[in-house]
């Protein structure tokens, strides 16, 4: 089957279960997180921030040696960013309902990768892990609910593809 008629077959994630229904509730809260966070990163408090967790990832510390501290929050920026937008018109059009639930998907798979990658993240004072400290342990934590949020708009983004193939 060609694409095109692959791309007609996926659906607005909140259609595949009625019109009125919790997934709005998640696209629209990944929406606001996507946005919030986006903009933080063109500011020099959350550039440092995060560059801890960049600067430990053998996924995303090539982003330091290419751009800098700040060059790289200002492109993490731009993808948050792009997520939300993706997000935004995946209200309305099919193609964008997928891609944006499955950029927000890789987002929160890429962050929670760094509880491996991330010194700190037990804590040693309660025998390290799986015992996790405030920071930057339980910040990360809630990534796994964004991801859970993410992977349920994604999946019915695609639920026709998978009943028709």
């Amino acid at each position: 089957m060609n694409s095109r008629a692959n791309q007609n077959r996926l659906q607005i994630a909140e259609k595949s279960v009625g019109s009125l229904s919790s997934l709005a509730l998640l696209r629209w809260a990944l929406v606001v997180v996507f946005l919030w966070f986006g903009g933080m990163k063109f500011t020099s408090y959350e550039a440092n921030a995060i560059a801890p967790f960049i600067a430990n990832s053998p996924i995303m510390s090539w982003l330091h040696t290419l751009f800098g501290i700040q060059g790289a929050s200002y492109v993490i920026g731009v993808l948050e960013l792009s997520t939300a937008g993706a997000l935004i018109l995946g209200a309305f059009l099919p193609i964008f309902s997928a891609l944006g639930a499955a950029m927000s998907a890789a987002t929160y798979l890429i962050t929670l990768t760094f509880f491996f990658s991330t010194p700190g993240i037990g804590e040693a004072t309660a025998g390290g892990f799986p015992a996790i400290g405030a920071m930057p342990g339980q910040f990360l934590l809630k990534d796994l609910v964004l991801l859970a949020a993410s992977l349920s708009l994604l999946l019915s983004s695609v639920r026709g593809l998978r009943t028709e193939n």
